[in-house]
């Protein structure tokens, strides 16, 4: 089959990788425009930019699809591929393709629609999630399902370690899916139980509250690692949470209230205290949570808020 790919991020990468080694022709991939990247802001190309210049594979960009839907449809490919593009596909794009268009989801479906579905899975303590292939329709996530697949959560996770696996999963999944569809032979099914929402998550998402039961704190940790980052303020300074976990055995504290216990930086909850493993305070480069204590007052009480 003739393909239109698009995709953005590193996550969809392994997807446009596993089409290019199909039977099928990926005529185009549709990608976000470069975007300032890095303290000196230079412009870059997303990674599926990258990977389709590299295979030269002709690229489209455009954060807008109203532009670019008439040299989309002249094409005219038997089916649309998205997986994490950034941006919704409207009619009459929608429907151009003989096949329409199908997308790769980091959840099971109806779980965690949105744009946020790993991170908000591990926000919430889900102990399984996974990967679905659906039919993009015009209401957001809700199209029939081909396949899925599923797999636990493992406790010290971060969503970019999942995304990681489920991307590589997934990519598999979306190439069976497509020879199906070739073939004639796919079937899909009406997704059914509760429906949860997944939003882009803000900056302030990645606020760990500690008056939260401890393993809560973590799951907000791991969910927003390494995006939009975990963070806590601390003496009226802001600092950055690059590694936590639950710590076990230690002394009860106050929540929110920080000590240094067996060469552990801990911070306290209402039933126990997490740990600071790694952190990097404004303006400063990461570092062992224990050098950073060091540079703290020893006669001053110090609260995580």
């Amino acid at each position: 089959m003739r393909l239109v790919f698009a995709g953005s991020p590193a996550a969809a990468v392994p997807s446009l990788h596993a089409l290019l080694a199909s039977r099928h022709e990926v005529a185009a991939v549709l990608t976000r425009e470069d975007s300032p990247q890095g303290r000196k802001r230079i412009l870059t190309p997303t990674p599926v930019a990258d990977v389709a210049a590299e295979r030269g594979v002709r690229v489209v960009k455009a954060n807008r699809l109203a532009p670019v839907t008439d040299e989309l449809i002249a094409l005219e490919p038997d089916l649309g591929v998205i997986v994490a593009y950034g941006g919704l596909v409207r009619e009459p794009l929608l429907s151009a393709p003989r096949l329409g268009w199908i997308n790769l989801h980091f959840s099971l479906l109806p779980r965690w629609r949105g744009a946020a579905p790993v991170q908000h899975a591990l926000i919430a303590g889900d102990d399984v999630t996974g990967a679905c292939v659906f039919q993009l329709v015009p209401e957001l996530d809700a199209g029939d399902v081909f396949a899925r697949m599923s797999r636990p959560v493992g406790r010290h996770e971060t969503a970019g370690r999942l995304l990681d696996s489920l991307a590589v999963d997934g990519a598999e999944l979306l190439a069976r899916t497509v020879d199906a569809l070739a073939d004639g032979t796919a079937v899909a099914e009406p997704q059914s139980g509760e429906v949860t929402l997944a939003p882009k998550l803000t900056i302030a998402d990645g606020r760990l509250d500690f008056g939260e039961p401890a393993r809560r704190v973590i799951d907000r940790f791991r969910g927003v690692t390494p995006e939009p980052g975990a963070h806590t303020e601390v003496d009226g300074q802001r600092l950055k949470i690059l590694d936590a976990a639950v710590a076990h055995d230690a002394p009860p504290l106050p929540a929110g209230r920080l000590a240094l216990a067996a060469k552990r930086v801990l911070v306290g909850t209402p039933d126990g205290a997490v740990e600071l493993v790694r952190v990097q305070p404004a303006g400063r480069t990461a570092m062992a949570a224990a050098d950073w204590w060091r540079g703290l007052d020893a006669d001053a009480e110090h609260v995580a808020a």
